[in-house]
């Protein structure tokens, strides 16, 4: 059996629950390695990861390397003399740093690799109308998300789930994951498996402003997936034209019906209490928006104080 001295590497909430459950299980943690504090938010606040607040409140070492080649940082990294690291929701490790530890560094990955390699898998599968999905550990190597696997569990999504609700169920069975496969390198039975690239490959790139725009051409179906996947972070948006002014706004809940119309592509039709928007095979029914500078609100509260013309359109 060996002796494991564990550094953890990364930075949001799905982080933490991982760390957490290794804190928990008594696993020896030396250290964690996290983002540097930096400005969030409109009063641009200095504001820490929420890796950072965990190791905080259980005395853990803290390393916040700005550049993960600096010879400050790798001196400190030595010092730790850790023998396995682990890595979730971090960036990207040079050699330098995944090639330390004797037992490796093997990271947690929110999908069944090698599919949705990348930043954002979580969001693409729901994006996708993914009916299943799942997460995986692998040795880290050269490429990105392209190690040997250790371990993988299936996970269903349920039809109406957003990136939370998916978020949260994959960071807790990711966790117990995590544990398994430390387990497993503590008692020298891992028997990592090369990836196969032999099906047809989704990927998972980053989400920006020009991926996450809604698509009024498409399907009631493909749009509403979308603006689940999106879900509360970062959110779909949209451009709306009413009364001759343009806004960009964010769309979070939504349903749909698929039914013939002959309303143009993005065409708002709003009543007292609903707001639709045309799309190629149906209307997408709005449940909660939110306009530039304003919190997002039901859509209801929204159309008690917000007039739409008979022209306005998404675009």
């Amino acid at each position: 059996m060996r002796d494991l001295r564990i550094v953890f590497m990364g930075t949001p909430g799905f982080a933490v629950g991982v760390l957490q459950k290794l804190v928990e299980s008594g696993c020896q943690v030396v250290g964690v390695v996290t983002a540097p504090d930096k400005p969030a938010g409109r009063g641009r606040k200095i504001t820490s990861s929420a890796v950072k607040e965990y190791a905080l409140s259980k005395g853990l070492t803290l390393l916040q390397p700005i550049n993960l080649k600096e010879d400050f940082f790798l001196e400190q990294l030595k010092n730790l003399n850790a023998n396995l690291q682990i890595v979730v929701a971090f960036r990207m490790l040079p050699k330098l740093v995944w090639d330390l530890p004797s037992y490796g560094t093997f990271n947690l990955h929110a999908s069944l690799l090698p599919q949705y390699r990348g930043a954002a898998p979580i969001n693409w599968a729901i994006i996708n109308r993914e009916k299943k999905t799942g997460v995986s550990t692998f040795f880290i190597d050269d490429a990105i998300d392209t190690g040997k696997i250790i371990l993988k569990e299936e996970v269903s999504i349920p039809p109406r789930a957003t990136f939370g609700s998916l978020h949260n169920t994959l960071m807790d069975i990711g966790a117990d994951l995590v544990l398994k496969t430390v387990d497993l390198i503590k008692n020298k039975k891992e028997a990592p498996i090369q990836q196969s690239n032999s099906q047809i490959l989704k990927t998972a790139p980053k989400l920006n402003k020009n991926n996450t725009r809604i698509d009024w051409s498409s399907s009631v179906e493909n749009i509403d997936a979308f603006i689940r996947g999106l879900n509360p972070y970062p959110a779909a948006w949209s451009q709306l034209i009413n009364h001759d002014e343009i806004v960009t706004i964010k769309i979070y809940q939504c349903d749909f019906k698929i039914e013939n119309h002959s309303y143009p592509l993005g065409q708002i039709i709003a009543t007292k209490n609903e707001l639709k928007v045309a799309a190629k095979n149906g209307l997408l029914s709005i449940y909660e928006i939110q306009l530039p500078g304003k919190r997002k609100m039901d859509i209801k509260s929204l159309l008690h104080g917000y007039v739409f013309d008979e022209n306005s359109k998404m675009m």
